[in-house]
């Protein structure tokens, strides 16, 4: 990995979902990618709004950026992704791992999709494995499949940052929950430990913050070197199975997150709606006592 190389990195923030989108720029050249989007969802109302992802498309529009890249991180169980509005208004192609499609026959099952819902990934543009490399520009993306919050999850290596989605948070917040179906505590220490040995000046740009106790603001960027020195659940040099058990203890406090079930639905569909139904109409399920 290229540590000199220094892509240009703006973070929006949507505190409703706690989410962090990044706008990743070649400093080179206008090119640009974006990871991890957010379209705006009243669960109560079932109404959508796009204001997040308009201010993203404002400051791609304000820089003349050219966007090669819509990039997900992961499916994610906590936001809806904006990735087909942001992509009909300013192009780029839409990526995800390729273990999406274990993740699709996962939930295809619990929400009941039947077989006309595609399970190959085929809703997405490109599907990354292990070890492959993309272009922003003269910029090179190397993606590395880091399994354990979900079978899916990747970090996208772009110059001398690093996009981990949940896999880690700020120091001192620790890690990401692995109790969802297809996660594992030990799956994600050894995520984990192949982040950390990165190196050292290594940016991590992590996709949510919740302000640790005793911290006042947000914040979504630290080190590798932070990491491994101070996060409170691994740093240190903490052993794989003290990690283990204090994560799989963890996660049997936590409850579902609040917009899990219309975001699954959406996210494993690359940001779209199920389909509408015969009046035009779209719905989402809720399944009964189904997670």
């Amino acid at each position: 990995m290229n540590t000199e190389v220094k892509p240009l990195v703006t973070g929006f923030f949507d505190e409703a979902t706690n989410t962090v989108t990044y706008v990743v720029r070649d400093p080179g050249s206008k090119a640009a990618a974006i990871i991890d989007s957010v379209l705006d969802f009243d669960y109560s109302s079932g109404r959508t709004d796009t204001r997040s992802a308009d201010a993203v498309i404002a400051h791609v529009k304000a820089e003349a950026l050219d966007v090669e890249w819509i990039l997900e991180t992961h499916v994610h169980a906590d936001h809806l992704s904006a990735a087909p509005y942001i992509q009909e208004r300013i192009g780029g192609k839409i990526g995800i791992g390729e273990m999406i499609t274990v993740v699709q026959n996962t939930f295809g099952k619990v929400f009941n999709e039947g077989t006309e819902f595609q399970r190959d990934g085929s809703q997405f543009d490109k599907l990354f494995g292990e070890g492959d490399t993309f272009r922003i520009g003269a910029l090179e993306g190397r993606v590395m499949h880091t399994p354990g919050h979900t079978p899916a999850c990747l970090t996208y290596v772009i110059g001398d940052a690093g996009f981990v989605g949940d896999t880690l948070f700020m120091p001192d917040y620790g890690t990401a929950r692995c109790d969802f179906p297809g996660g594992s505590a030990e799956a994600l220490f050894h995520s984990i430990e192949r982040i950390l040995a990165l190196p050292d000046e290594t940016r991590i740009f992590v996709c949510h913050d919740y302000k640790a106790p005793g911290r006042e603001e947000f914040a979504w960027e630290t080190t590798v070197a932070e990491e491994r020195a101070r996060n409170v659940h691994v740093g240190g040099g903490k052993p794989a199975a003290e990690f283990v058990a204090m994560r799989e203890a963890r996660d049997k406090t936590l409850g579902m997150p609040r917009l899990i079930i219309p975001s699954l639905q959406v996210n494993m569909r690359a940001g779209q709606m199920p389909p509408k139904d015969k009046d035009g109409k779209t719905f989402l399920k809720v399944p009964v006592n189904g997670l």
